[in-house]
């Protein structure tokens, strides 16, 4: 965010949706669509040449698919986060989106108020975790997913301190660091401090990603 404004590029399949956004989005003052692509393939070139601060990504579309996309382009370690535009608020393909490294997801039926609202948030280095929606959708999908126990480069959730695994199991429940604090009794400064050593130890790159692990690893029981 070189000027302040935050730069996005949105990628839909449907022209309609992207001049839709587009317009909703530059009548921000803080955001500026820096542009638009039609497809995965196009959506991971564009990160590349226009770097963006966020990623209005569509999930079902030809060629190369959002989550596809999503995945090359978390590993492509640039700073760009993607937000994953769905139709449906629980759909598995949103859940895979997740796990290959989303930040959150917004329904295509936001209002103005919350897209720009989302991408500022999902901007900032934060995860657009609505507890109400989020975490009823990796509840759904995390009981098909065979007990995760770590990954390749990242420490076992056993290895956590007592007090980081209390943390990631509240970030799962949706809990913001605010919140989390209040439980804990304990200082909002402190508990950045932990989320920010849960998220290295498991390789993960923000809350999102932590209560996914946080479900598949069992550690918060799918209900």
């Amino acid at each position: 965010m070189s000027d302040g404004s935050i730069r996005v590029l949105i990628v839909d399949d449907q022209m309609m949706v992207r001049e839709g956004f587009s317009v909703l989005l530059n009548a921000q003052r803080d955001i500026e669509v820096i542009g638009e692509a039609v497809d995965g393939r196009e959506a991971v070139a564009k990160v590349r040449e226009l770097r963006p601060d966020v990623v209005l990504m569509d999930i079902r579309m030809p060629e190369m698919n959002g989550i596809e996309a999503t995945r090359e382009i978390v590993a492509a370690d640039t700073s760009a986060r993607v937000l994953v535009l769905t139709t449906f608020d629980l759909d598995e393909y949103v859940y895979q989106a997740l796990r290959a490294g989303a930040s959150g997801f917004l329904l295509k039926d936001a209002s103005a108020r919350q897209l720009a609202e989302g991408v500022r948030v999902v901007a900032s280095g934060d995860a657009l975790l609505a507890p109400s929606v989020t975490r009823r959708l990796i509840t759904e999908f995390a009981r098909s997913v065979p007990v995760r126990r770590g990954s390749v480069g990242a420490v076992q959730v056993e290895e956590l301190t007592d007090r980081e695994t209390e943390v990631l199991v509240l970030i799962a429940q949706g809990l913001s660091n605010a919140e989390i604090a209040e439980r804990l009794v304990v200082a909002e400064s402190t508990i950045k401090t932990h989320v920010s050593r849960v998220l290295v130890k498991l390789g993960l790159r923000d809350r999102t990603q932590a209560a996914v692990y946080a479900y598949e690893s069992r550690l918060v029981s799918p209900s």
